[in-house]
């Protein structure tokens, strides 16, 4: 019977993902949705411990794969405007937040910095699944400043939680120094593990297909724990790690990220529907005027208090830091946030997980729905173009890549225009760059010096990965300033690529001098050339 119940609620998410997808309403509001009505229908859950050590899994996972699926080409021209809201945003945020629920709704001052703690981060898979689900490009980089945002700042509120909670609990942690251990190892172990696990994951011999997803989740627990374990932020480090993994090319990533995308669904789904067990609908009910009182006050006041003023140095245009104030949507993490303050065993004066289960219904239902019509009213759409490159959508899930090439000096194609092309292949040319302005490629179009042309067609990884060596020149090598015609290459060996310092990729021919940190790829053949 219970296995009966488990397919039906699974096939209730699915149909709830389709509604979701179609009308632009987080998820995340779904599955807490039918979660309560399975617990208003007699299905009894109170399991605090248990609920927390299972969003602990689901935000690990929520974390990890906003990182990996972060497009950094995309997101890096707004990084600064994304970590300042990610972190003093937060803080801001929380302490606004604070600070009315102690001197307006009379809580207790430590109690109201937790609450606003707890809710001081927006929420990753509501952002993303209303900006992918109605296509959302918003015009100046305004979506990549989301996604890094609402993925990297769950860290900061939860770093303010530990904090606050400690001084409620009159434990002798030093706030300054937990949380510079907190962000210190966190960055740090983040950095190192993307490190080992990016020159690991390129040479172990992994070869049944899944594999992939089942080191990466290793990968993943490992970070997690180790971080933890010396006091770090883990959820930091595994967004770092993610990052750094989801915007490298190796064998096997397109696995991970079919794998990676179903795996997150179904904890989303779990991680909601308990989350929407454990409440008790009668408190809930009575709660909700605070709840409400609470989230008005974000969304109108706190939340674009702290990206407003945070914003002033860097001139952000009205609409854009309308739409960015309005995106500050409450989720997962703080439910999981709260859930770890009543685990903490302190007696809270009031029911700190129906308030902020409140608030994240209330943001969810008004600021998710209101961010499509209020995008169209502000004229921050870009019709001319798809966000969903911003989440690495095109090169690690369709079947369509591109390639960027540029026109150097002496190239033969100066001069060509599109139609002589011979593209022998299946490739066409999707766009042109030229002096930083993209040119239509029509037929007519002649090709210029230092022109970046686009090529895109169907992407086919190289299965075997046994004929193509990567070698990186170390310093005092051999090959080291020696032209290409000039090496003592065995008759079974060709270089047919050269990437130089900022991802310059060269094509190699005879008179090419290699140097110092070049990354030369080498094609292996069994038998001698004719």
């Amino acid at each position: 019977m219970q296995f009966l119940l488990l397919g039906v609620i699974f096939i209730l998410a699915l149909f709830a993902i389709h509604f979701s997808n179609k009308r632009g309403i987080p998820a995340l509001l779904l599955f807490i949705v039918l979660g309560m009505v399975f617990g208003a229908i007699g299905l009894e859950f109170e399991d605090f411990k248990f609920s927390y050590n299972f969003s602990t899994v689901a935000l690990m996972v929520i974390m990890f794969y906003g990182g990996f699926g972060t497009n950094w080409n995309m997101a890096k021209p707004v990084a600064k405007e994304a970590i300042i809201l990610s972190s003093l945003g937060v803080v801001a945020t929380a302490l606004i937040t604070g600070l009315f629920l102690h001197y307006v709704l009379e809580f207790k001052l430590l109690e109201g910095m937790l609450i606003g703690s707890i809710v001081g981060s927006t929420d990753y898979a509501s952002v993303s699944n209303i900006l992918r689900s109605k296509n959302l490009n918003l015009k100046y980089n305004t979506a990549p400043l989301l996604e890094l945002e609402s993925g990297s700042n769950d860290p900061t509120a939860y770093t303010m939680t530990m904090v606050f909670l400690a001084l409620i609990t009159g434990s002798k942690v030093s706030a300054p120094i937990l949380i510079l251990s907190q962000m210190a190892f966190g960055i740090a172990m983040g950095f190192i593990f993307a490190y080992i696990i990016g020159k690991l994951i390129k040479k172990l011999p992994i070869e049944a297909d899944g594999l992939y997803a089942v080191f990466m989740v290793s990968a993943m627990l490992i970070t997690y724990s180790a971080t933890d374990y010396l006091g770090g932020n883990g959820y930091l480090a595994l967004y770092i790690l993610g990052i750094y993994l989801g915007n490298m090319e190796f064998k096997g990533k397109r696995d991970i990220v079919f794998f990676f995308d179903g795996f997150t669904q179904i904890i989303q789904i779990g991680l909601f529907f308990i989350l929407g067990l454990l409440s008790d609908f009668t408190k809930f009910i009575y709660t909700l005027p605070i709840s409400f009182a609470i989230f008005a006050f974000m969304a109108i006041i706190a939340r674009p208090a702290a990206v407003y003023g945070l914003m002033l140095p860097f001139r952000l245009k009205r609409n854009q830091l309308n739409i960015i104030s309005l995106a500050g949507i409450r989720g997962a993490a703080a439910i999981a946030f709260a859930i770890l303050a009543i685990n903490g065993g302190t007696g809270f004066s009031v029911d700190i997980f129906h308030i902020v289960f409140g608030i994240c219904v209330f943001s969810s239902l008004v600021q998710g729905s209101l961010m499509p019509p209020a995008a169209k009213k502000w004229d921050m759409l870009d019709p001319n173009d798809t966000v969903l490159k911003t989440f690495n959508y095109y090169q690690n899930k369709a079947e369509i890549g591109f390639l960027e090439t540029k026109i150097h000096p002496e190239s033969s194609l100066i001069g060509s225009q599109v139609k002589d092309l011979n593209l022998t292949f299946d490739f066409i040319v999707a766009k042109i760059e030229r002096n930083g302005e993209t040119i239509v490629p029509r037929g007519h179009v002649t090709l210029q010096e230092n022109d970046v042309i686009v090529l895109g067609g169907e992407v086919h990884f190289d299965e075997s990965g046994q004929d193509l060596i990567e070698f990186t020149i170390p310093k005092g090598h051999q090959w080291a300033d020696k032209y290409i015609k000039d090496l003592d290459l065995p008759h079974d060996r060709l270089v047919v690529m050269i990437q130089r310092e900022g991802s310059h990729v060269i094509v190699p021919a005879g008179d090419t001098m290699l140097l110092e940190d070049d990354k030369v790829i080498l094609l292996k053949t069994e038998h001698k050339s004719e």
